[in-house]
């Protein structure tokens, strides 16, 4: 068979293709794209150069791995079925919904929001907007008040993402519950809607599973489930100086090895939930505080003065 790539139908639980015999392994979406030949030219369906900005966004995401590689194989399924729809070839429509499991601070907004762009961007969303909502934008205080909020929320996010945080906590109340009526009115959203919105349910990874558990009914219409892993300390350190950076900021060197002394101790003491990247942007942007606190004071600052995050800005008390 050579090099030729094979794609497997979607399951109930996964969207996969496989490549055969060797899998690409760059991290970067545009070079997967590159690689196996799907920035190829055709006038009726976006290619590379059209979907530029977004893939640069996603590429720009500090770790990810996993996460950009199953962006490349909706990318890859999408357009072998234009392929396959323009010879005659039978092609079911794809079932975009999605769990995003993981702790705060993972990236399950920022890659929620890409990907809203990158499916107006391949034709399959009309508008490519997100709408962010959590238990309280959804559950109302009266019976048929959550089926009209709900309503209401999907009919906004039509043409675009409908993205729910810590949606677990729309199961948590018992049979009782309004958030029952929340999930019921979703579930028909997305058989009356199917092809106009995506929907995302996010949380927590454990608080997720069991959400999913406690309706049998659910896990199958959700086929693209994603684990955003907690980031290595090396990465955070990286997120940091990309914060900084956007900002005319860097850190000096006994500053950052200060930064990564901290974030090893945030994550060594968390008992349950480490907030990863939230956890970075609120140091830096405290230290960027104390850093005007302690420039305020002196005279003559110079470029570089105004640039430097020091030890000093990160831990005040040393």
């Amino acid at each position: 068979m050579g090099n030729r790539r094979v794609l497997t139908t979607s399951t109930p639980r996964q969207i996969q293709v496989v490549l055969h015999h060797e899998r690409p392994q760059s991290d970067s979406l545009a070079e997967l794209i590159k690689i196996n030949n799907l920035e190829k030219k055709d006038t009726q369906y976006p290619t590379k150069d059209t979907l530029h900005h977004a893939i640069k966004e996603l590429d720009q995401l500090i770790g990810l791995k996993k996460v950009k590689k199953l962006i490349y194989e909706i990318y890859a399924l999408l357009f072998i079925n234009h392929c396959r729809q323009r010879i005659g070839l039978k092609c079911e429509s794809q079932v975009l919904h999605m769990i995003f499991k993981g702790n705060p601070g993972t990236g399950k907004t920022t890659v929620a929001r890409i990907m809203a762009k990158l499916l107006k961007e391949m034709n399959v969303l009309s508008k490519g907007h997100l709408i962010e909502v959590e238990r309280a934008d959804l559950v109302g205080e009266y019976i048929g008040h959550t089926a009209l909020k709900t309503r209401e929320l999907v009919k906004k996010a039509l043409g675009g993402i409908l993205f729910i945080d810590e949606a677990y906590s729309l199961a948590r109340g018992g049979e009782k519950d309004f958030g029952r009526e929340a999930i019921d009115t979703l579930v028909k959203a997305m058989e009356d809607h199917k092809n106009d919105f995506v929907l995302i349910l996010a949380g927590y990874s454990y608080e997720m599973n069991q959400f999913l558990q406690s309706n049998p009914g659910l896990p199958s219409r959700f086929p693209i489930q994603i684990s955003f892993p907690d980031y290595k300390v090396d990465e955070l350190i990286d997120i940091a100086d990309l914060i900084l950076h956007e900002r005319d900021y860097k850190l000096s060197p006994k500053a950052k090895f200060m930064l990564k002394k901290q974030i090893q101790k945030e994550i060594d003491d968390s008992y349950h939930h480490f907030s990863n990247a939230r956890f970075v942007r609120n140091i830096i942007e405290k230290s960027i505080r104390n850093q005007a606190v302690r420039l305020i004071r002196e005279k003559n600052q110079s470029r570089e003065d105004l640039m430097m995050i020091t030890p000093q800005d990160i831990n005040p008390d040393m």
